[in-house]
């Protein structure tokens, strides 16, 4: 009799119940992390010049503020990953926003230079989980326009970027450094303040054979959104394996505590492991290049359009702002750069769901070696800037695209921790960059460093291109096994 009943999938129940205002709640707490991220990394533009100047310290040491954060970084995205893909997607939230937000806090009472980098570093490995409130909200949205409203969420981190500007501009001007850590650590205490309102990701729970609480919080959804599930039971394609599992392993082992915190430290890296597995490793190895290239890259544009509006007297260059330290140009162009990512979303939102994730990185890529290009010989001020700007847009473009197809690449069993790893490997190349392409400029050698990015363009589009299949209007997985159905 039970057996006649209709059944429905996760996928179905999502385009059944449509976006909503329960997604839309879903996609402001998961904006909350975006922003908190923003913020903190737009900061480091402000923060070391300021404690530079106050501590008397070098420009190496000014340099090390930025790299432990990102170092931080390259920690925390790998363990947040594996810790929400093995325990759920709200503890690692609830262990993020700490992190962050008591490290950021602290930041603004230290005393002297050593403590100071200790607190950004554990910054860094808070904002290294923020890639899994991006997962988290992919997993409630239905397949169609998935892409879109993922540009959504990206938005985010723009309207990060562009107020941490703004509020450095009152802040700096009137107070001091300290006031404005003290206020950017204010959206990861947000996310602790609303931690009680975020549910747990159905799909997590579908893949973890939980379906009546997935079913619960779909019924929630449907309350908030005004809709129906659709009629029968809720199952998943993993639900049914793991049972199986769990009853084998009853029957035969009496499992001790130890043997269960064994096994649990176990399934912790299987996640990780997974992602080397034969149906995965080309697609990991691949992400690896595109999010280090974009990452690279994105750093680049943002450096160098600071580096070249600075000007640097002995390669010839014309200096536009004399002192950005001591009045409001330094704000006012951080401000004006922020804005380039405006157009990119705006052109990844158009395309995203129409030529595909692939294509749209293909294009892009393209797009930014075009704007590149000229720059390889002496262009002026004006035309640096606008080519730049253009650079920046198509950069942020690919960026956004990347972090949509990421996600959707990988199976449930293991999204967070792949998409967390890429994106460790991207802060790589935005440690590295400072240190190659940026030292190439501030050396007189622009062409040099022209060409550089134009290779490591190309190496993206090659990815790009070569990754196995497209996500777009493609319905998520939960297993390894499925990914090639």
């Amino acid at each position: 009799m039970g057996d006649e009943r209709p059944v429905y999938t996760l996928d179905e129940a999502l385009s059944a119940l449509r976006f909503g205002k329960y997604q839309a709640l879903v996609l402001a707490y998961a904006g909350l992390g975006w922003v908190s991220e923003a913020m903190e990394i737009m900061i480091l533009s402000f923060v070391g010049p300021a404690v530079k100047s106050k501590w008397k310290l070098t420009s190496s040491e000014e340099s090390l503020l930025t790299t432990v954060v990102f170092a931080g970084m390259l920690l925390g995205a790998y363990s947040w990953g594996i810790i929400s893909d093995n325990y759920g997607r709200r503890k690692s939230f609830l262990g993020i926003a700490m992190v962050t937000s008591v490290a950021g806090l602290l930041s603004s009472f230290s005393p002297n230079y050593v403590l100071l980098v200790i607190f950004r570093c554990f910054v860094g490995v808070g904002l290294g989980g923020v890639p899994v409130f991006l997962a988290y909200f992919l997993e409630f949205v239905p397949v169609s326009h998935r892409g879109t409203w993922m540009v959504a969420l990206s938005a985010f981190w723009t309207a990060g970027t562009i107020f941490e500007a703004s509020l450095a501009w009152v802040v700096m001007t009137r107070l001091n450094w300290r006031w404005l850590l003290a206020f950017s650590s204010v959206p990861s205490f947000a996310l602790l303040l609303f931690y009680g309102l975020a549910p747990e990701s159905p799909r997590y729970l579908c893949a973890k054979a939980r379906t009546v609480d997935a079913h619960r919080i779909l019924e929630k959804m449907a309350f908030v959104n005004q809709t129906k599930l659709p009629p029968g039971i809720l199952v998943s394609d993993k639900a049914i394996k793991e049972n199986e599992e769990s009853n084998l392993l009853q029957d035969t082992h009496m499992l001790s505590m130890t043997r269960k915190i064994t096994d649990k430290l176990k399934s912790g890296f299987s996640s990780f492991f997974m992602l080397f597995s034969r149906k995965l490793i080309r697609t990991t190895l691949l992400l690896w290049v595109l999010f280090f290239a974009n990452v690279f890259s994105y750093y680049g544009a943002v450096l160098l359009t600071s580096k070249l509006s600075s000007g640097d007297s002995k390669c010839g260059s014309k200096v536009l702002h004399a002192d950005k330290s001591k009045d409001n140009s330094l704000y006012v162009d951080v401000f004006i750069a922020s804005l380039a990512e405006l157009p990119g979303l705006i052109l990844s939102a158009i395309i995203v769901d129409k030529i595909g994730r692939k294509l749209s990185m293909v294009l892009m890529f393209v797009s930014a070696c075009i704007f590149l290009l000229p720059l390889v010989f002496h262009q002026s001020a004006v035309v640096t800037t606008v080519l730049l700007f253009g650079v920046r847009m198509c950069v942020t473009g690919t960026i956004t695209v990347a972090t949509i197809y990421a996600p959707e690449i990988y199976p449930t069993s293991a999204r967070t921790t792949g998409f967390g790893v890429a994106s460790s490997l991207g802060k790589v190349g935005g440690m590295v960059c400072p240190l190659v392409a940026v030292g190439l400029v501030t050396s007189c050698h622009l062409r040099l460093a022209v060409i550089l990015f134009e290779v490591v363009f190309v190496l993206a589009i090659a990815s790009s291109l070569l990754f196995p299949f497209e996500t777009m209007g493609r319905e998520l997985k939960d297993t390894v096994d499925a990914i090639e159905s």
